[in-house]
């Protein structure tokens, strides 16, 4: 085959470090325009980004021209830089060391769209903690209750 092709969908998650309630709803729209840029000088797409004020979630179309722990390492530099520069009084913002990140087949890209879209209705009556871990479980991911959210 002289061509490579590739249909690679992923759900990102990640929260601010502590969970702090850093991202406030006057300008969470930006940072995810902003979030929506630096994915696109990487190939990748946007497809939607939403989240709370201690954790976004993210559906990107990836790029078969760049690796995920890349992305996600120029998606939080990328974010938090714009975030010291452009909001008053974050300047202390950080993410978290880490980040999960799930695949997303074509047919359910509506549902984690939906998902996305719903976030304060989801975070009425699930913490960021229990949504996170039935993630991990729903996705079959080993992990040890210690150390998810040091």
């Amino acid at each position: 085959m002289p061509q490579s092709f590739a249909s690679l969908y992923v759900h990102l998650i990640f929260s601010t470090k502590n969970r702090e309630s850093w991202i406030a709803d006057d300008w969470s729209m930006r940072l995810y325009e902003y979030i929506s840029g630096t994915l696109r000088n990487k190939g990748c797409h946007l497809i939607i980004g939403g989240g709370m004020t201690d954790h976004i979630h993210l559906l990107v179309s990836m790029s078969r021209d760049v690796s995920l722990v890349d992305l996600v390492r120029d998606i939080k530099a990328n974010a938090s830089r714009w975030v010291h520069d452009s909001i008053v009084g974050c300047s202390s913002f950080a993410w978290q060391a880490g980040y999960a990140a799930f695949s997303v087949s074509q047919s359910a890209i509506p549902d984690v769209r939906a998902y996305i879209e719903n976030q304060k209705e989801h975070h009425r009556t699930r913490s960021f903690q229990e949504e996170f871990i039935a993630f991990l479980q729903k996705h079959n991911v080993e992990y040890d209750p210690r150390y998810v959210f040091e």
